[in-house]
């Protein structure tokens, strides 16, 4: 039987997929460059690599969902908005480029991967719940009483644009001093005065001793904690989720950033907010595929509203 579904990730330098049973079981993950070729070369790789993984499988994919960074258009049919990187997304109409009978839904990327987190990754069953992807960029998505929160245009959840200073740069979408800026792996060598080339090497640096690295990396965590606590009492989460690929430093990032919720945390009757690494956080070495694309076995409905 074909009873299983694929996702697709699509990101700035890579694709990612995995394909899983029923009961959310891994069956296999796979992953290319997408080597910023022209628009048609690169959803061409997709298509081919969505076929290589079929036959594999000896039948298609009973569901296939595709996850990209931007506003995914209300139909859920393609990437509405994504102007300053990966351009080449928007306006594709997925179901009908891949010639699909079923549609396949097209999310953003951390909405994906917060879904996957409440299905069967670090916040199994909330219904309250916050992820923040820290990568090149910052994304996030709010999970509200059982639903992902997308807005009037889909624009909700970009927890990355929260603005952290007025009077800083703007970002990739005019946001002044914006958390992206402060904290993304795009701005490390900017950050930094050029000493470091990316978060890794910051991080590396840190973890020896080094006081300079130490202070460009504290001072970022203390300005992604001040984000957390003001998204934390915006909308009152269960759990707060950090995943992507600086969540991979592990305690260098967990410990400060905990320091500084315990400082900066309001916790009425002492109430604390769960604050935990995404599942992808702790597969070492291993793909970040949300895993979410994956749940269209009850969720297909609702991830196309």
């Amino acid at each position: 039987m074909n009873d299983y579904a694929m996702g697709i990730d699509i990101g700035g330098t890579s694709v990612k997929g995995v394909c899983v049973n029923a009961h959310g079981v891994e069956l296999s993950r796979h992953m290319f460059d997408t080597q910023d070729e022209a628009s048609d070369a690169w959803a061409d790789r997709i298509k081919k690599a969505i076929g290589s993984i079929e036959a594999e499988r000896g039948l298609p994919a009973r569901w296939l969902g595709l996850s990209a960074p931007g506003i995914a258009a209300p139909d859920g049919r393609t990437i509405w908005w994504m102007m300053g990187r990966l351009e080449a997304v928007m306006g594709l109409d997925w179901t009908t480029y891949l010639d699909r009978k079923v549609p396949v839904p097209v999310l953003n990327d951390a909405q994906a991967a917060l879904l996957g987190e409440v299905w069967k990754g670090a916040a199994a069953g909330a219904r309250n719940a916050v992820l923040l992807t820290l990568g090149t960029g910052i994304g996030g998505a709010i999970l509200c009483d059982g639903r992902v929160l997308k807005g009037a245009v889909g624009r909700a959840g970009h927890l990355g644009h929260l603005s952290l200073d007025p009077n800083a740069q703007i970002d990739i979408v005019n946001t002044p001093g914006s958390v992206e800026w402060m904290f993304g792996n795009y701005r490390v060598k900017e950050r930094t005065g050029g000493r470091f080339e990316s978060t890794h090497e910051l991080v590396k640096a840190y973890e020896a001793g080094d006081a300079q690295a130490t202070k460009f990396w504290l001072d970022g965590v203390r300005a992604l904690a001040a984000a957390i606590v003001s998204v934390i009492n915006a909308v009152d989460p269960e759990v707060v989720i950090v995943g992507g690929g600086i969540a991979r430093s592990g305690e260098s990032l967990m410990r400060p950033l905990r320091e500084n919720l315990d400082r900066f945390e309001w916790r009425p009757h002492g109430h604390r907010v769960k604050f935990v690494p995404g599942r992808s956080a702790n597969l070492q070495g291993r793909s970040d595929v949300p895993i979410t694309l994956c749940n269209l076995y009850d969720s297909n409905a609702r991830l196309s509203k």
